[in-house]
């Protein structure tokens, strides 16, 4: 790595610092009685992601799913680590209309194209292996084909568990329509930690 992005990196980690001492301020996630952890911002539906996309659209934010499973270390990292954090704790409940998928549920989830099935087997549809598994979709419902998938209406997906920094700047990334330009997410990434560290 070189010096300077050694510099910012370091630069960035003591405001990430900085950033979790606030985090108390944040309500604490709970965990529900599916063994998934809940937060304030997620949205409880009927997991039709045409309606949620529209759903979302009508509020101005963007379809977020997030595929969690009981028991998984990462998400419960994501959730008490990294979503508590102010700045994205905002994103999330002002610029993101976020479903939770349950990736071993039986609570029916209809995808794009019509097709209904168990969260179980819809994960599976959609070649999913990891969680959390973050899925991103565009800002209109019309940018969506009749036919398409999740994972082909998905315009990022972020499978694991990330720090707080790449997820913030995923989240600004998306905003931002950042793939719809030459400058990819690692790019932008780059870009925004050089900017964080000198604090512009």
């Amino acid at each position: 790595m070189r010096p300077r992005l050694i510099r910012a990196a370091l630069t960035a980690a003591a405001l990430l610092a900085a950033q979790l001492a606030h985090a108390q301020d944040v309500p604490a996630p709970v965990m529900g009685d599916d063994g998934l952890y809940k937060s304030e911002w997620q949205q409880d539906t009927f997991k039709d992601l045409r309606e949620d996309m529209a759903d979302a659209a009508a509020e101005d934010r963007r379809l977020l799913l997030m595929v969690e499973q009981r028991g998984c270390i990462y998400c419960k990292k994501m959730h008490e680590e990294v979503f508590v954090v102010p700045e994205i704790d905002r994103l999330l409940r002002e610029k993101y209309y976020v479903v939770q998928i349950n990736m071993f549920g039986d609570v029916e989830v209809t995808d794009f194209d019509g097709t209904a099935l168990p969260e179980k087997e819809m994960v599976r549809r959609w070649g999913l292996l990891f969680t959390p598994t973050l899925m991103f979709f565009p800002a209109t419902p019309g940018d969506v084909p009749a036919d398409a998938t999740a994972t082909t209406a998905a315009v990022a997906t972020m499978p694991g568990a990330f720090g707080t920094l790449t997820t913030l700047n995923l989240l600004n990334w998306v905003l931002e329509d950042g793939y719809t330009t030459d400058e990819s997410f690692q790019k932008y990434h780059a870009r925004m930690l050089s900017t964080q560290a000198s604090g512009e």
